[in-house]
C-alpha cells in the first residue's frame, strides 16, 4: 500500500513551539513528529510516502527531500486549511489503490498492522482504531456512534455534545472510494470539509467500515503538554514495544 500522511497544519495551539516551523517538524524524543509517523509506515510495508504540506512546507521538503530511507516520498500542497477531508483530496491523483493515511502530528505504539490485515483480508473501504477517551477529551476528536452491537453507525467530528467517548485515533486505510466521499462533503459548521463526514457517507451508503480497538498508545501532539507526555510514553516503551512489521506485498 501507498501511505498518505497529512501534514499541512500551521500547529497553532503548539505555539510557542511551531512559531518557527510547522507542526510535522516539532521533535518529540529527539526527531521530528513526522519522522515517527514516517519510521511506523515504513515498517508496516509502505511502498511510498504521499505527504501533503502547507504551513512552512519548504521546511518539510527541505528537510525529507525526495525519500525517506528507500522510500520515494510524493508531495502535496494544500494551499488552504480547510479540513483534512481538502486536504486528502489533494493526494486523489497519487493513489490508485487501497492505501493507509496516517495524521501527521501523532505518535503511535499501537496495533497498527491489525488494521492494515483487515483491509488486505476484508477489503473493508475503511477500516480504523478507536479508543475510549475521558468524555470531557471527546470532543477534540471524531467521535463514533455504535449500535447494541457495538457496530459504528455514525462518526461526528468534534460536536459540542459527544454521543459517546469512542473515537477515531488518526491512523486509517481505505479504498479509493473515501476520495468520492470526500467530493461530497460540504463545510461544518467551523467552515471545513470533514474527513469524518466523508466516514459517515462511507456508512451511511452501506459500505464495509471496521474499527478496531487500539492496543498500545497513541499522543495526538496537539498542545506541548502533549509532546512531553509522548516522550515519556516513548522512554517507556523502548522497552515493551509494540511489534508491528508486515511483510511488502
Amino acid at each position: 500500500m501507498d501511505a498518505v500522511v497529512l501534514a499541512a497544519g500551521e500547529g497553532t495551539r503548539l505555539r510557542p513551539l511551531t512559531e518557527d516551523e510547522p507542526k510535522g517538524m516539532v521533535e518529540v524524543a529527539g526527531k521530528p513528529i513526522l519522522t515517527h509517523c514516517f519510521e511506523q509506515l515504513a515498517d508496516l510495508g509502505a511502498d511510498e510516502l504521499i505527504v501533503v504540506v502547507g504551513y512552512m512546507k519548504e521546511k518539510i521538503i527541505e528537510y525529507y527531500g525526495d525519500e525517506f530511507r528507500g522510500l520515494p516520498i510524493t508531495y502535496t500542497h494544500q494551499r488552504e486549511q480547510r479540513g483534512l477531508a481538502h486536504a486528502l483530496l489533494t493526494a486523489e491523483e497519487y493513489v490508485d489503490d487501497d492505501f493507509m493515511l496516517m495524521l501527521g502530528d501523532n505518535v503511535f505504539r499501537a496495533n497498527l498492522r491489525d488494521v492494515v490485515r483487515r483491509q488486505r483480508e476484508e477489503r473493508a473501504d475503511a477500516a480504523f482504531l478507536v479508543e475510549e477517551v475521558p468524555r470531557e477529551e471527546a470532543s477534540r476528536y471524531g467521535v463514533c456512534d455504535t449500535n447494541k452491537y457495538g457496530e459504528v453507525v455514525e462518526v461526528v467530528e468534534k460536536p459540542d455534545d459527544p454521543p459517546s467517548n469512542l473515537v477515531m485515533t488518526g491512523f486509517y486505510t481505505f479504498t479509493p472510494a473515501i476520495f468520492h466521499a470526500c467530493h461530497l462533503v460540504q463545510p461544518s459548521d467551523r467552515g471545513e470539509y470533514e474527513l469524518s463526514e466523508a466516514i459517515d457517507l462511507l456508512i451511511q451508503s452501506g459500505r464495509t467500515i471496521d474499527a478496531i480497538g487500539l492496543e498500545g498508545w497513541r499522543v495526538d501532539v496537539g498542545y506541548p503538554e502533549d509532546r512531553d507526555r509522548a516522550e515519556r510514553l516513548l522512554e517507556t516503551s523502548e522497552r515493551t514495544a509494540v511489534p508491528q512489521s508486515v511483510e511488502r506485498s
